[in-house]
């Protein structure tokens, strides 16, 4: 299958020559179209650091990143907004709405930037709508949803424009249990009925136990890889505690 994103001996590194941190030492994987990948590590494992610099909000101080062939590490600051804005989705823990636009106005702001026309944007977002079960809450502004209603319409603005990668960093930090649990459903929906490839940060074992494959990140390095295959959740959520544990850090962490 087409390779998506591909990493070659990443390293980020931080601070001056008499005091350097490395926050990702050599990291190299690849995600080919369609994978629902995790990673997981624990606070200052390089996680987020790795996500940051695979969208680019942040600069690999060595080593590539190719997302459908492009060295995003070789784009000049003019060519990334453009980039990010036609090959990325982007998920955070706060749901980064605009208070004063409608759901539906969050939703297709993407597609009214790049000049798609009214009756496109509005078969879209009523498209994708549907399949994440928010038709009913368009008219609405973020004050008046709840903080899994939230994140649903910023999943749905992250998908519209058929981007290439979905970024994720802890979707589910901000939710309560249920709201969570309807959120990764939604997930599971975008990377099954629409193939969307998707890459999502985490730190709880709970959430990552919905993901196809999961990277282990310890200290800067893939520490360990793990592939649910044809495992129930709730058997790829044990392994994963097994991994945690290997890991080193405490299980509260993960949980």
């Amino acid at each position: 299958m087409e390779s998506i994103l591909k990493v070659e001996h990443l390293e980020k590194y931080y601070g001056n020559r008499g005091n350097i941190t490395k926050a990702v030492d050599d990291i190299s994987f690849a995600v080919t179209q369609g994978e629902y990948i995790g990673i997981m590590g624990a606070s200052g494992s390089g996680k987020t650091t790795l996500l940051n610099c695979i969208s680019t909000i942040d600069s690999a101080t060595a080593g590539h990143i190719f997302i459908r062939g492009q060295d995003v590490t070789k784009l000049r600051a003019k060519d990334l907004s453009r980039f990010r804005r036609e090959q990325l989705g982007f998920i955070f823990q706060e749901f980064n709405l605009l208070d004063t636009l409608t759901a539906f106005e969050n939703i297709a702001l993407a597609l009214t930037i790049i000049g798609t026309p009214t009756r496109e944007i509005e078969k879209r977002v009523h498209s994708v709508a549907k399949r994440l079960e928010i038709g009913d809450i368009l008219p609405k502004y973020p004050y008046q949803l709840s903080g899994g209603q939230q994140q649903r319409v910023a999943s749905a603005r992250a998908i519209i424009t058929n981007p290439s990668l979905i970024l994720a960093d802890e979707p589910t930090g901000a939710l309560d249990s249920k709201s969570a649990r309807l959120l990764l459903e939604s997930f599971e929906t975008l990377n099954r009925e629409l193939g969307a490839t998707i890459l999502m940060v985490t730190h709880d074992a709970f959430t990552a136990s919905y993901c196809k494959r999961i990277l282990f990140i310890k200290d800067g390095k893939v520490f360990n890889e793990l592939q649910r295959g044809s495992d129930p959740r709730k058997a790829f959520f044990e392994k994963i505690i097994e991994v945690v544990t290997l890991l080193g850090g405490d299980n509260s962490d993960v949980l």
